[in-house]
């Protein structure tokens, strides 16, 4: 049996998701797409990068950053996240630990002491468990929309490494939609979504803490909300890829 199966039935959350794909859909038959995908792609990855950063406390503008001036060590850790999420989706499912602890290494360089680099504080159980639950991912008939949102959620709650961990949270959700085939081409910046909506991310990602059923539904209702979002950015996007050619 899937374990996230009855997460599916909390009120309304099916409803969510599958508006949330909807609004994905939609967005992925921009025309911009066509010929100028990988403009935007880059044009999304930039801004999930900045986005996750702000939503560490280290808030910059994104033509700022586009122009190299910015050089807050959270912020360079976010891009290089963002940079390095391609070459991680296959190892993802394979080795999940050993992937969360490249990603705190490439978020955290020069923001904590180099020992602590991919070094977990805490949650050591939480973490195998939920490795099993990506690892056995393929097998199962969960919604990737579903997982991601529950990785998320796992690793915001345990923040297992030192300093910026919320980058490392987002991008293993990003991670898991790109390798679960909901976003193959990395073009939904969830962390967009999360940012337009940062006090309903903070409360949701709260209430999911509890464990409580209305909580984790809370977290599930924002989730899909912040992929619709990121749905729309990718849209204005794309409209202003194919204004500046």
């Amino acid at each position: 049996m899937d374990p996230l199966a009855p997460l599916l039935d909390l009120a309304g959350v099916a409803d969510f998701f599958a508006e949330a794909r909807d609004r994905v859909d939609a967005a992925m038959r921009h025309r911009a797409l066509r010929r100028h995908g990988g403009q935007v792609a880059a044009e999304a990855s930039l801004r999930a990068a900045v986005a996750s950063a702000a939503l560490e406390g280290h808030a910059y503008d994104v033509e700022e950053v586009r122009g190299g001036t910015v050089t807050d060590p959270v912020l360079q850790g976010s891009l290089r996240v963002a940079e390095g999420l391609g070459g991680l989706v296959d190892l993802w499912p394979r080795a999940p630990r050993q992937v969360l602890a490249k990603l705190h290494m490439l978020a955290a360089r020069g923001v904590v002491p180099a020992d602590d680099l991919g070094r977990l504080t805490g949650g050591a159980a939480r973490i195998d468990a939920l490795a099993e639950l990506v690892s056995v991912a393929d097998k199962s008939d969960s919604p990737p929309l579903l997982l991601a949102a529950v990785v998320h959620a796992e690793l915001i709650t345990l923040r297992p490494f030192a300093g910026p961990a919320g980058v490392v949270a987002r991008a293993a959700a990003r991670l898991t939609l790109i390798g679960r085939g909901f976003d193959p081409r990395g073009l939904i910046a969830v962390e967009i979504g999360h940012f337009a909506r940062e006090p309903e991310y903070v409360g949701s990602a709260g209430a999911y803490a509890t464990g409580t059923p209305d909580g984790v539904r809370s977290w599930l209702r924002h989730y899909a909300a912040a992929v619709s979002a990121a749905a729309d950015e990718l849209t204005v996007i794309g409209d202003g890829v194919l204004a500046a050619v």
